[in-house]
């Protein structure tokens, strides 16, 4: 592991990006290799086999498209507050703070930081915005036409250039004047985005059970702030603890999530069946995502059709109650790394199966595959004929897992209640201290 990490040093210092991919269903230690790609800003990819995997494709996707080189990024702020931690794949300045370093990064690379305030008060002054500065320069490979000297578009030739280029973006906000409006300013995405990061350097240090146990710590607590601050309306009493957020629409969505999060691979034990280089995989692929992408990696998104070329459902909750609510007979499963779809068996004989080329089931697919940094797997199960196993593995609503996310013999009502415990013990103690 030090030899690699030696390389990741000499890759960065001589900047060369790399990218790994990985075709093996046996431990290879991804966990040193990680490095490798992470430090210079690359991807790292793994696939189980050769036969049905996505390579050609992912290959094809890293070659096409346009790349920034050579990139600095730097993020400045109002005096009130600092930049704390940053996340991405990139390396910081051993000189400069808040200025890190990209070897290569394209259209999908994304960078996220939390900060802190410099000094106890807060915002000294709420009538002033909050300042933030992100200055990012980089490199591009651009062609130069040339003609010949006649002049003749025939003889035309390209040649290529590189340029620098620095692009400045100065955002100005205003602070919050009570705990409330922070509430309703809430993206739950961005929240995961940074929960996510956050949890995967503590596994990294501390082990997966641990970041599993500060997952659900952090939610009990959220719950638990969010209802003293509700507690101050007499109609709101301490003992019906509220762990849905019903006055907030903004932070509804978060137990969900956070629930989704605690059943992902990325959070689950080597004895729950999870390869660790399969983890390791997801933290590299994870922690290079934007949010909105990340949620749907995190909580997969399910959407009926009354046939091939009719949406039913934009979305639906990832339980089988919903599939028969819905009484659909198609759906389409986006994981992000995977497209699934799923015919159930009452679907009507008459249906094409696979979907035609030509529907809009499969112009939403095709649209789907080429908006993302990765080629997803495309799957087709016909429920009653097929094995429905892997696309019943993502209805994590109704699997039996207990509020840590260790396997028992309930699912989300129970994680439900355990936040509630959580919240309100956390509330007593502090009440009786």
């Amino acid at each position: 592991m030090v030899l690699l990490l030696l390389w990741a040093a000499v890759a960065v210092q001589s900047g060369v990006c790399i990218d790994i991919f990985a075709v093996t269903d046996e431990y290879t230690d991804l966990a040193s290799l990680k490095f490798l790609s992470i430090e210079s800003g690359g991807y790292l990819f793994l696939y189980a086999n050769a036969d049905d995997s996505t390579l050609p494709q992912d290959i094809y996707r890293l070659l096409s498209r346009p790349y920034a080189f050579g990139c600095v990024l730097r993020l400045r702020t109002s005096s009130d507050f600092e930049p704390g931690n940053s996340y991405g794949h990139f390396f910081p300045d051993p000189q400069y703070e808040s200025v890190q370093h990209i070897i290569c990064c394209d259209s999908f690379a994304t960078y996220a930081y939390d900060f802190e305030f410099s000094h106890n008060n807060g915002f000294s002054r709420h009538t002033d915005p909050a300042v933030v500065q992100i200055a990012f320069q980089y490199s591009v490979i651009e062609p130069a036409k040339e003609t010949s000297g006649d002049g003749s578009q025939s003889s035309a030739s390209y040649k290529f250039s590189l340029k620098r280029r620095l692009r400045i973006r100065t955002l100005q906000y205003r602070p919050a004047r009570n705990i409330s409006e922070i509430y309703d300013s809430v993206d739950p995405e961005v929240v995961l985005h940074i929960l996510v990061h956050k949890v995967i350097l503590e596994c990294v240090d501390k082990g997966v059970r641990e970041g599993r146990h500060q997952v659900h710590a952090w939610l009990s607590l959220l719950a638990a702030r969010y209802n003293q601050v509700l507690s101050s309306d007499v109609r709101t009493p301490l003992s019906s603890i509220d762990i849905d957020f019903s006055q907030c629409p903004q932070l509804q969505t978060i137990p969900q999530l956070v629930f989704a999060l605690l059943r992902s691979p990325l959070l689950r034990l080597h004895e729950e069946g999870v390869h660790p280089d399969y983890r390791i995989y997801l933290q590299c692929l994870f922690s290079a995502l934007e949010p909105s992408s990340l949620a749907k990696a995190i909580y997969p998104v399910l959407i009926s059709y009354s046939s091939p070329d009719k949406q039913a459902f934009p979305r639906h909750t990832l339980s089988r109650a919903a599939l028969i609510m819905s009484e659909s007979p198609i759906f389409l499963l986006d994981t992000f790394t995977n497209l699934i779809v799923y015919y159930s068996s009452t679907a009507d004989p008459s249906f094409p199966f696979p979907p035609p080329r030509d529907c809009l089931l499969r112009t939403t697919i095709n649209k789907l595959k080429q908006d993302r940094c990765i080629t997803p797997k495309l799957t087709f199960i016909h429920g009653g004929e097929d094995d429905s196993t892997l696309f019943e593995s993502y209805l994590i609503e109704e699997q039996d897992v207990d509020g840590s996310g260790l396997t028992t013999g309930s699912g989300f009502v129970a994680f439900r209640e355990s936040v509630r415990n959580v919240a309100g013990e956390i509330i007593q103690e502090e009440i009786g201290s």
